[in-house]
Protein backbone atom coordinates (compact mmCIF):
# COMPACT_ATOMS: atom_id res chain seq x y z
CA UNK A 1 0.00 0.00 0.00
CA UNK A 2 1.69 3.16 -1.16
CA UNK A 3 1.73 6.32 1.16
CA UNK A 4 -0.85 8.70 0.21
CA UNK A 5 0.44 11.99 -1.85
CA UNK A 6 -1.26 14.53 1.13
CA UNK A 7 0.74 12.29 3.90
CA UNK A 8 4.31 12.68 2.28
CA UNK A 9 6.58 15.21 2.94
CA UNK A 10 7.67 18.53 0.95
CA UNK A 11 11.14 19.60 0.11
CA UNK A 12 11.54 21.98 3.25
CA UNK A 13 10.51 18.92 5.32
CA UNK A 14 12.67 16.78 3.93
CA UNK A 15 15.53 19.41 4.16
CA UNK A 16 15.34 19.34 7.75
CA UNK A 17 14.76 15.30 7.54
CA UNK A 18 18.48 15.21 5.90
CA UNK A 19 20.41 18.13 8.56
CA UNK A 20 18.24 16.82 10.99
CA UNK A 21 19.42 13.66 10.71
CA UNK A 22 22.87 14.69 10.84
CA UNK A 23 22.63 17.50 12.93
CA UNK A 24 20.68 15.88 15.63
CA UNK A 25 22.11 12.99 16.39
CA UNK A 26 26.08 14.35 15.07
CA UNK A 27 27.37 16.74 17.27
CA UNK A 28 26.00 17.44 20.69
CA UNK A 29 27.93 14.68 22.18
CA UNK A 30 30.85 14.66 20.06
CA UNK A 31 32.73 17.34 21.24
CA UNK A 32 33.26 15.30 24.49
CA UNK A 33 34.07 11.73 22.27
CA UNK A 34 36.80 14.14 19.98
CA UNK A 35 38.58 15.80 23.65
CA UNK A 36 40.09 12.57 23.64
CA UNK A 37 41.84 12.75 20.72
CA UNK A 38 42.33 16.55 20.51
CA UNK A 39 41.65 19.93 18.65
CA UNK A 40 43.82 17.88 15.76
CA UNK A 41 40.26 16.89 15.13
CA UNK A 42 39.83 20.12 13.25
CA UNK A 43 41.52 18.35 10.46
CA UNK A 44 39.45 15.43 10.72
CA UNK A 45 36.53 17.79 9.97
CA UNK A 46 38.17 19.20 7.21
CA UNK A 47 38.86 15.26 5.42
CA UNK A 48 34.72 14.32 6.55
CA UNK A 49 33.19 17.56 4.98
CA UNK A 50 35.18 16.76 1.96
CA UNK A 51 33.83 13.23 1.66
CA UNK A 52 30.61 14.09 2.99
CA UNK A 53 29.55 16.31 0.40
CA UNK A 54 30.70 13.70 -2.09
CA UNK A 55 28.71 11.14 -0.95
CA UNK A 56 25.65 14.08 -0.37
CA UNK A 57 26.54 14.32 -4.78
CA UNK A 58 26.57 10.77 -5.48
CA UNK A 59 23.42 10.21 -3.30
CA UNK A 60 21.67 13.03 -4.78
CA UNK A 61 22.91 11.77 -8.58
CA UNK A 62 21.49 8.27 -7.59
CA UNK A 63 17.82 10.27 -6.69
CA UNK A 64 17.95 12.50 -9.64
CA UNK A 65 18.15 8.94 -11.71
CA UNK A 66 16.05 7.13 -9.96
CA UNK A 67 14.30 8.18 -6.98
CA UNK A 68 13.78 4.53 -5.53
CA UNK A 69 12.87 3.85 -1.72
CA UNK A 70 15.71 2.28 -0.24
CA UNK A 71 18.82 4.44 -0.75
CA UNK A 72 21.60 2.66 -0.49
CA UNK A 73 19.99 -0.83 -0.27
CA UNK A 74 18.40 -0.07 -4.28
CA UNK A 75 21.08 1.32 -5.59
CA UNK A 76 23.12 -1.83 -4.95
CA UNK A 77 20.87 -4.28 -5.82
CA UNK A 78 20.10 -2.58 -8.97
CA UNK A 79 23.87 -2.12 -9.71
CA UNK A 80 24.85 -5.28 -8.50
CA UNK A 81 22.00 -8.21 -8.28
CA UNK A 82 20.09 -9.57 -5.22
CA UNK A 83 23.00 -11.10 -3.18
CA UNK A 84 24.76 -7.69 -2.81
CA UNK A 85 21.31 -5.53 -2.72
CA UNK A 86 20.62 -8.06 0.03
CA UNK A 87 23.77 -7.79 1.90
CA UNK A 88 23.59 -3.91 1.73
CA UNK A 89 20.58 -3.75 3.37
CA UNK A 90 21.22 -6.35 5.94
CA UNK A 91 23.99 -4.39 7.32
CA UNK A 92 22.42 -0.96 6.32
CA UNK A 93 19.24 -2.06 8.82
CA UNK A 94 21.46 -3.31 11.73
CA UNK A 95 23.72 -0.01 11.57
CA UNK A 96 20.89 2.15 12.36
CA UNK A 97 19.01 -0.20 14.35
CA UNK A 98 22.55 0.49 16.57
CA UNK A 99 23.15 3.65 15.62
CA UNK A 100 19.44 4.94 16.99
CA UNK A 101 20.49 3.86 20.42
CA UNK A 102 22.48 6.19 20.29
CA UNK A 103 20.62 9.36 19.60
CA UNK A 104 18.36 8.26 22.34
CA UNK A 105 21.83 8.40 24.72
CA UNK A 106 22.85 12.01 23.46
CA UNK A 107 19.01 13.44 24.11
CA UNK A 108 18.82 11.50 27.80
CA UNK A 109 22.27 12.43 28.33
CA UNK A 110 21.02 16.24 28.00
CA UNK A 111 17.82 15.64 29.72
CA UNK A 112 20.01 14.98 33.21
CA UNK A 113 20.02 18.42 33.25
CA UNK A 114 16.53 18.13 34.52
CA UNK A 115 16.25 14.82 36.00
CA UNK A 116 19.46 13.87 37.75
CA UNK A 117 18.14 10.67 38.39
CA UNK A 118 19.25 9.96 34.52
CA UNK A 119 22.80 9.22 35.76
CA UNK A 120 21.83 6.34 37.35
CA UNK A 121 22.54 3.72 34.51
CA UNK A 122 19.32 1.71 34.95
CA UNK A 123 17.10 4.72 34.90
CA UNK A 124 18.85 5.98 32.35
CA UNK A 125 18.23 2.58 30.63
CA UNK A 126 14.55 2.88 31.56
CA UNK A 127 14.38 5.88 29.95
CA UNK A 128 16.09 5.35 26.87
CA UNK A 129 13.37 2.16 26.04
CA UNK A 130 10.61 4.45 26.85
CA UNK A 131 11.74 7.00 24.17
CA UNK A 132 12.26 4.42 21.85
CA UNK A 133 8.67 2.74 21.66
CA UNK A 134 7.43 6.31 22.07
CA UNK A 135 8.99 7.38 19.06
CA UNK A 136 7.96 4.08 16.99
CA UNK A 137 4.36 4.67 17.59
CA UNK A 138 4.76 8.32 16.43
CA UNK A 139 6.26 6.64 13.08
CA UNK A 140 3.27 4.40 13.18
CA UNK A 141 0.84 7.43 12.79
CA UNK A 142 2.17 8.20 9.56
CA UNK A 143 5.49 10.16 7.93
CA UNK A 144 3.55 13.49 7.75
CA UNK A 145 3.74 13.71 11.95
CA UNK A 146 7.30 12.69 11.68
CA UNK A 147 7.85 15.20 9.29
CA UNK A 148 6.50 18.30 11.60
CA UNK A 149 8.42 16.81 14.73
CA UNK A 150 11.95 16.57 13.12
CA UNK A 151 11.31 19.98 11.18
CA UNK A 152 10.24 21.47 14.77
CA UNK A 153 13.32 20.02 16.74
CA UNK A 154 16.02 20.60 14.27
CA UNK A 155 14.69 24.16 14.70
CA UNK A 156 15.20 23.75 18.29
CA UNK A 157 18.80 21.87 17.95
CA UNK A 158 19.83 24.11 15.54
CA UNK A 159 19.55 27.10 18.15
CA UNK A 160 22.54 26.36 20.26
CA UNK A 161 24.94 25.09 17.57
CA UNK A 162 24.20 27.89 15.80
CA UNK A 163 25.01 30.36 18.86
CA UNK A 164 27.92 28.51 19.62
CA UNK A 165 29.16 28.11 16.21
CA UNK A 166 28.37 32.66 16.36
CA UNK A 167 28.90 33.32 19.59
CA UNK A 168 31.28 30.92 21.75
CA UNK A 169 34.44 32.48 19.70
CA UNK A 170 33.77 35.74 22.46
CA UNK A 171 34.81 32.97 24.89
CA UNK A 172 37.58 31.10 22.63
CA UNK A 173 41.29 30.44 24.33
CA UNK A 174 43.62 29.86 22.19
CA UNK A 175 45.98 28.58 25.41
CA UNK A 176 43.11 25.92 26.33
CA UNK A 177 42.51 24.60 22.61
CA UNK A 178 46.02 24.01 21.66
CA UNK A 179 47.01 22.73 25.06
CA UNK A 180 44.90 19.78 24.12
CA UNK A 181 45.74 19.69 20.56
CA UNK A 182 46.96 15.84 20.59
CA UNK A 183 45.98 13.79 23.35
CA UNK A 184 45.70 10.53 21.56
CA UNK A 185 49.26 9.16 22.08
CA UNK A 186 49.65 8.81 18.41
CA UNK A 187 51.20 10.34 15.56
CA UNK A 188 49.33 13.36 13.88
CA UNK A 189 48.12 11.51 10.88
CA UNK A 190 46.86 8.32 13.08
CA UNK A 191 44.88 11.21 15.48
CA UNK A 192 43.02 12.07 12.32
CA UNK A 193 42.43 9.10 11.40
CA UNK A 194 41.06 7.89 14.60
CA UNK A 195 38.28 11.20 14.42
CA UNK A 196 37.39 9.82 11.30
CA UNK A 197 35.33 7.15 12.65
CA UNK A 198 33.50 9.91 15.05
CA UNK A 199 33.40 12.39 12.67
CA UNK A 200 31.21 10.49 9.77
CA UNK A 201 28.78 10.11 12.59
CA UNK A 202 27.92 13.49 12.38
CA UNK A 203 27.28 13.09 8.77
CA UNK A 204 25.61 9.35 9.33
CA UNK A 205 21.91 10.71 7.21
CA UNK A 206 23.62 12.16 4.22
CA UNK A 207 21.06 9.28 2.54
CA UNK A 208 18.08 10.07 4.70
CA UNK A 209 16.06 11.46 2.30
CA UNK A 210 16.98 9.17 -0.90
CA UNK A 211 16.03 6.52 1.66
CA UNK A 212 12.69 8.01 2.52
CA UNK A 213 12.12 8.96 -1.48
CA UNK A 214 8.65 6.93 -1.11
CA UNK A 215 7.26 9.03 1.14
CA UNK A 216 8.48 12.35 -0.30
CA UNK A 217 6.85 14.61 -2.62
CA UNK A 218 8.52 15.44 -6.58
CA UNK A 219 11.32 13.00 -5.46
CA UNK A 220 13.34 13.73 -8.53
CA UNK A 221 13.94 17.22 -7.87
CA UNK A 222 13.10 17.61 -4.22
CA UNK A 223 15.40 14.65 -2.88
CA UNK A 224 18.89 15.58 -4.39
CA UNK A 225 18.32 18.99 -3.46
CA UNK A 226 17.47 18.42 0.22
CA UNK A 227 20.66 16.10 0.13
CA UNK A 228 23.05 18.54 -0.39
CA UNK A 229 21.53 21.38 1.19
CA UNK A 230 21.16 19.30 4.69
CA UNK A 231 24.77 18.49 4.27
CA UNK A 232 26.29 22.34 3.68
CA UNK A 233 24.02 23.26 6.36
CA UNK A 234 25.62 20.13 8.52
CA UNK A 235 28.83 20.85 7.59
CA UNK A 236 29.15 24.63 8.51
CA UNK A 237 27.30 24.06 12.04
CA UNK A 238 29.81 21.18 13.17
CA UNK A 239 33.23 22.87 12.58
CA UNK A 240 32.55 26.35 14.05
CA UNK A 241 30.58 24.70 17.10
CA UNK A 242 33.07 21.91 18.04
CA UNK A 243 35.95 23.68 17.59
CA UNK A 244 34.59 26.90 19.52
CA UNK A 245 33.83 24.11 22.62
CA UNK A 246 37.54 23.08 22.45
CA UNK A 247 38.74 26.36 23.26
CA UNK A 248 36.03 27.04 26.23
CA UNK A 249 36.37 23.66 28.44
CA UNK A 250 39.82 22.58 29.00
CA UNK A 251 40.37 19.07 27.53
CA UNK A 252 40.48 16.85 30.75
CA UNK A 253 37.02 18.84 31.83
CA UNK A 254 35.69 18.03 28.11
CA UNK A 255 36.46 14.27 28.44
CA UNK A 256 34.21 13.64 30.94
CA UNK A 257 31.39 15.95 30.31
CA UNK A 258 28.03 14.23 29.70
CA UNK A 259 26.50 17.63 28.01
CA UNK A 260 29.49 19.48 26.46
CA UNK A 261 27.46 22.28 24.89
CA UNK A 262 25.42 22.79 27.92
CA UNK A 263 28.42 23.11 29.75
CA UNK A 264 30.19 25.29 27.24
CA UNK A 265 27.50 27.82 27.72
CA UNK A 266 27.18 27.57 31.13
CA UNK A 267 31.02 29.06 31.24
CA UNK A 268 29.73 32.21 28.56
CA UNK A 269 26.14 32.48 29.92
CA UNK A 270 25.64 30.92 33.18
CA UNK A 271 23.28 27.95 34.46
CA UNK A 272 20.09 29.42 33.12
CA UNK A 273 21.14 29.53 29.90
CA UNK A 274 22.72 26.25 30.13
CA UNK A 275 19.67 24.61 31.05
CA UNK A 276 17.77 26.23 27.70
CA UNK A 277 20.79 24.38 25.69
CA UNK A 278 20.48 21.28 27.37
CA UNK A 279 16.83 21.12 26.66
CA UNK A 280 17.09 22.40 22.66
CA UNK A 281 20.20 19.54 22.18
CA UNK A 282 17.62 16.98 24.00
CA UNK A 283 14.78 17.72 21.78
CA UNK A 284 17.06 17.77 18.34
CA UNK A 285 18.49 14.57 19.64
CA UNK A 286 14.80 12.85 19.95
CA UNK A 287 13.42 14.29 17.03
CA UNK A 288 16.37 12.93 15.36
CA UNK A 289 15.79 9.39 16.63
CA UNK A 290 11.96 10.05 15.22
CA UNK A 291 13.53 10.47 12.21
CA UNK A 292 15.92 8.01 11.65
CA UNK A 293 13.27 5.42 13.06
CA UNK A 294 11.35 6.51 9.43
CA UNK A 295 14.34 5.60 7.77
CA UNK A 296 15.08 2.06 9.74
CA UNK A 297 11.12 0.96 8.41
CA UNK A 298 11.64 2.51 5.12
CA UNK A 299 14.62 0.42 4.36
CA UNK A 300 13.35 -3.04 5.79
CA UNK A 301 10.24 -2.60 3.84
CA UNK A 302 12.14 -1.53 0.22
CA UNK A 303 13.88 -4.90 0.76
CA UNK A 304 11.26 -7.18 1.64
CA UNK A 305 8.92 -5.98 -0.91
CA UNK A 306 11.72 -6.83 -2.96
CA UNK A 307 11.49 -10.46 -1.43
CA UNK A 308 14.98 -9.49 -0.02
CA UNK A 309 13.76 -9.55 3.70
CA UNK A 310 11.40 -10.63 5.53
CA UNK A 311 7.57 -10.67 5.09
CA UNK A 312 6.65 -8.95 7.60
CA UNK A 313 8.88 -5.59 7.44
CA UNK A 314 6.16 -5.38 4.17
CA UNK A 315 3.30 -5.22 6.14
CA UNK A 316 1.42 -2.36 6.54
CA UNK A 317 -1.47 -0.08 8.15
CA UNK A 318 -3.71 1.79 7.22
CA UNK A 319 -1.40 4.62 7.23
CA UNK A 320 1.36 2.88 4.82
CA UNK A 321 3.52 2.37 7.15
CA UNK A 322 5.33 -1.16 8.45
CA UNK A 323 4.08 -0.97 11.31
CA UNK A 324 4.98 -4.63 12.62
CA UNK A 325 8.45 -4.03 11.12
CA UNK A 326 9.29 -0.72 13.52
CA UNK A 327 7.97 -2.54 16.37
CA UNK A 328 10.70 -5.24 15.60
CA UNK A 329 13.23 -2.66 15.17
CA UNK A 330 11.68 -1.05 18.80
CA UNK A 331 12.01 -4.16 20.97
CA UNK A 332 16.06 -5.10 19.16
CA UNK A 333 16.60 -1.41 20.44
CA UNK A 334 15.34 -2.20 23.60
CA UNK A 335 18.27 -5.16 23.65
CA UNK A 336 20.74 -2.93 22.78
CA UNK A 337 20.37 -0.68 25.28
CA UNK A 338 20.65 -3.00 27.95
CA UNK A 339 23.83 -4.69 26.51
CA UNK A 340 25.11 -1.35 26.03
CA UNK A 341 24.34 -0.17 30.10
CA UNK A 342 27.82 2.29 31.09
CA UNK A 343 28.12 4.28 33.77
CA UNK A 344 28.10 7.57 31.87
CA UNK A 345 26.32 9.06 28.77
CA UNK A 346 29.41 9.69 27.31
CA UNK A 347 31.02 6.22 26.95
CA UNK A 348 27.82 4.65 26.08
CA UNK A 349 27.48 6.80 23.10
CA UNK A 350 31.15 6.53 22.25
CA UNK A 351 30.10 2.57 22.13
CA UNK A 352 27.81 2.86 19.75
CA UNK A 353 28.52 5.36 17.69
CA UNK A 354 31.84 3.76 17.00
CA UNK A 355 30.40 0.35 15.62
CA UNK A 356 27.41 2.08 13.57
CA UNK A 357 29.84 4.05 11.49
CA UNK A 358 32.09 1.41 10.85
CA UNK A 359 28.78 -0.86 9.91
CA UNK A 360 27.51 2.07 7.27
CA UNK A 361 30.15 2.38 5.29
CA UNK A 362 30.16 -0.63 3.21
CA UNK A 363 26.85 0.47 1.82
CA UNK A 364 28.37 3.86 1.25
CA UNK A 365 31.25 2.17 -0.24
CA UNK A 366 29.05 0.53 -2.91
CA UNK A 367 26.65 3.29 -3.07
CA UNK A 368 29.47 5.41 -4.34
CA UNK A 369 30.92 2.40 -6.76
CA UNK A 370 27.05 1.84 -8.23
CA UNK A 371 26.69 5.14 -9.47
CA UNK A 372 29.40 4.67 -11.89
CA UNK A 373 27.51 1.33 -13.44
CA UNK A 374 23.81 2.95 -12.97
CA UNK A 375 24.42 6.18 -15.12
CA UNK A 376 26.43 4.77 -17.69
CA UNK A 377 24.98 6.16 -21.32
CA UNK A 378 22.10 7.94 -18.87
CA UNK A 379 24.22 11.03 -18.64
CA UNK A 380 26.16 13.08 -20.83
CA UNK A 381 30.20 12.21 -20.72
CA UNK A 382 31.43 15.47 -18.86
CA UNK A 383 28.82 14.44 -16.49
CA UNK A 384 29.61 10.85 -16.20
CA UNK A 385 33.43 11.80 -15.65
CA UNK A 386 32.42 14.47 -13.07
CA UNK A 387 30.13 11.73 -10.75
CA UNK A 388 32.73 8.79 -11.70
CA UNK A 389 35.59 10.96 -9.71
CA UNK A 390 33.17 12.11 -7.42
CA UNK A 391 32.01 8.48 -6.82
CA UNK A 392 35.89 7.70 -6.78
CA UNK A 393 36.17 10.68 -3.87
CA UNK A 394 33.70 9.13 -1.75
CA UNK A 395 34.45 5.36 -1.81
CA UNK A 396 38.17 6.14 -0.82
CA UNK A 397 37.13 8.22 2.42
CA UNK A 398 34.44 6.00 2.97
CA UNK A 399 37.15 3.19 2.82
CA UNK A 400 39.81 5.24 4.58
CA UNK A 401 37.35 6.48 7.63
CA UNK A 402 36.60 2.60 8.08
CA UNK A 403 40.14 1.59 8.66
CA UNK A 404 41.09 4.84 10.17
CA UNK A 405 44.24 5.57 8.69
CA UNK A 406 46.20 3.20 10.95
CA UNK A 407 49.46 2.54 10.34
Amino acid sequence: MAVADDNKIGLIPAIFLVAGSMIGSGVFMLPANLAAIGGIAIIGWVVTIIGSIALALVFAKHAALDPAAGGPYAYTRKAFGDYMGYQTNLVYWLANVVGNVGLAVAGLGYLSTFFPSLKDPLVMAIAQIAVIWLLAYANMLGPKIVGRVQSISTIFALLPIIGMALLGWFWFHGDTYMAGWNVSGTNSVSAVGMTLNFTLWAFIGVESASVSAAVVKNPTKNVPIATVVGVVLAAVCYILSSTAIMGIIPNKELIVSSAPFADAVRVAFGDGAAKVVALCAALGCLGSLAGWTLIVGQTAQAAANDGLFGNIFAKVNTKGVPAAGLAIVAAIMSLQVLATMSPTASEQFGKIASIAVIMTLLPYIYSSVALKVLSYKKISNGQYIFYTVVGLIAAIYSLCAMIGFRR
